[in-house]
């Protein structure tokens, strides 16, 4: 049975927005609330109707901002919380919704708890990371601070060095080992006690939910995620009770734990069991021009959606912060069809910033706050063909991150002028999306055709009430002409990109570099 969630997530279409690059309204060379909150219409013109933001709260930036100092707080570079406020009316007055990015798994070495916990005296923050009992006993498996304060032991971390882990337990903590608090010792109820109060502050504050960044890695020595998915179930009790409309996504990448926890969603992402890469980003992408495979990803789907019997929505994004652009190794009319078929999948759509225009991912830059091979993904969005292309008005040299400097670089400007461009044809995928329940985020999906090397990649979706209209999906990226059996009959046309199909007796013949819908 389906859990309750929010009625808006139903046809909820989300634009990812990663503020340091989205829009500069001070000259500073940063996006900040008031550039976001001037492209506003550009997103509901879009067609998304909902928007995550990546953190946005104060930070010493070692990692973009998901080091945070203060939970409480906006970065200055951004705005006041007082902004971040106005921004939230803004996009409600425009009947969208916005979800923040919260990371409760870690923060910055900088923030007051860690500076407390380092103290040699026990007080009120000493069990809120997780520490060993001595400066020679690393936790194992993990990486640690260590030697940094007259506390002795080490102190485990998330991922960078200055990342310290919050403490919500072991799920099964080693007797020999003091150190490992179990869920419910004091501290790591003290940490989960205070993640809600996060939550609270900024549901009351004007948000419509959050998208969590490392969901499945708070509690420790997990057997198979039990701890940490009845830790999440926890919050879900409390969400229910005082903030029912609020929306929750998993940076997890097992839906069937995720959605177990009490998340109404969760990502395939380039890291876990998904075979998302297989499409996008791998060698030889499914969506590429030819040779990619789609079956194990179709399985896996599959086994996932079963799993979770369908009580949540498993969401695949066109990219986001952490991956490669889209357009690095899908290029021209693909890009089409690979959002053809992003835009007719079950689970809430996410477009990351800029994936819309097909931007490139910018080669060879020195890292930005963290950003290393991930830098690329993450330049200055390309609004239009004025100065740094539209983003900012600052010296080019104080840019957050250099521009595309191709002197073809894609802009929404130039986009919106041309009828055939990638822009408005993810308008028009969004629109019949939205008109069509069959498509939505809700329906129901049947692979037809998703077979190991080949070509066309086919499915049918519907909605779930009996009686209501049945639409097949046929996608062909490949740079060939393709035959493939079918039980089903097309027979009137929803959508179609690259010329039609023909079809005789159970065959259908699907042109190369094709997308269409088609009512059965």
């Amino acid at each position: 049975m389906r859990r309750n969630q929010p009625e808006w997530l139903e046809n909820a279409v989300f634009y990812e927005i990663y503020p340091q690059s989205f829009k500069d309204s001070n000259a500073d060379g940063i996006g900040d609330f008031g550039g976001i909150a001037e492209k506003l219409d550009y997103i509901k013109e879009l067609g998304c109707n909902a928007i995550w933001m990546n953190p946005c709260f104060m930070s010493p930036f070692g990692d973009a901002g998901y080091d945070v100092s203060d939970y409480y707080t906006a970065a200055p570079r951004y705005g006041t919380n007082e902004e971040l406020k106005n921004l939230f009316e803004e996009i409600h007055k425009r009947g969208m919704r916005i979800l923040l990015d919260l990371v409760p798994g870690h923060t910055s070495v900088d923030h007051k708890w860690f500076r407390e916990s380092m103290k040699a005296g026990r007080n009120e923050f000493t069990d809120r990371y997780i520490w060993t009992d001595s400066i020679w006993e690393e936790p194992q498996g993990i990486s640690s601070i260590k030697g940094i304060s007259d506390r002795d032991g080490c102190c485990a971390v998330n991922f960078f060095s200055h990342q310290p882990a919050l403490n919500y337990g072991y799920y099964k903590p080693d007797p020999d080992k003091k150190w490992q608090q179990s869920t419910d010792s004091e501290g790591a109820k003290a940490t989960l006690e205070e993640l809600k109060n996060i939550m609270r502050f900024w549901l009351k504050t004007g948000c419509d939910g959050f998208r969590v960044d490392m969901a499945g890695s708070l509690v420790k020595n997990d057997e198979n995620g039990k701890g940490t998915i009845k830790l999440w179930q926890n919050v879900r009790e409390f969400l229910d009770r005082e903030f029912p409309e609020a929306a929750m996504v998993s940076e997890w990448g097992e839906p069937d734990k995720s959605l177990e926890g009490g998340f109404h969603m969760d990502f395939l992402l380039h890291f876990g069991p998904s075979h998302y890469n297989d499409l996008f980003r791998c060698e030889k992408p499914y969506f590429g021009t030819g040779g990619g495979d789609v079956s194990e990803f179709a399985a896996k789907y599959i086994e996932n959606y079963e799993k979770t019997n369908k009580s949540g929505l498993i969401c695949i994004p066109s990219g986001n912060h952490d991956m490669d652009r889209l357009a690095r190794n899908i290029h021209g009319d693909n890009l089409k069809v690979a959002f053809a078929f992003l835009l007719s999948m079950p689970g809430a759509p996410f477009i990351y910033y800029g994936d819309e225009i097909g931007m490139r991912y910018v080669e060879n830059l020195t890292s930005v706050e963290g950003g290393y091979g991930r830098t690329g993904s993450r330049s200055p969005m390309q609004w239009d063909g004025s100065v740094n292309a539209g983003f900012s008005s600052a010296p080019s040299e104080k840019l957050y991150i250099s521009l595309d400097g191709s002197a073809d670089r894609p802009t929404a400007a130039a986009q919106l002028a041309d009828k055939d461009s990638l822009l408005n044809e993810v308008k028009k995928l969004i629109k019949i999306r939205r008109s069509h329940k069959a498509l939505g985020s809700l329906g129901e999906i049947e692979f037809v055709f998703a077979e190991k090397n080949a070509y066309p990649f086919a499915y049918l979706r519907s909605a779930e009430t009996s009686g209501d209209e049945k639409i097949l999906v046929i996608l062909n990226p490949s740079d060939k002409e393709t035959v493939f059996k079918c039980g089903y009959t097309p027979k009137e046309t929803v959508y179609s990109f690259g010329g039609d199909i023909s079809v005789s007796g159970g065959s259908i013949t699907v042109p190369k570099c094709f997308a269409g819908f088609y009512r059965v």
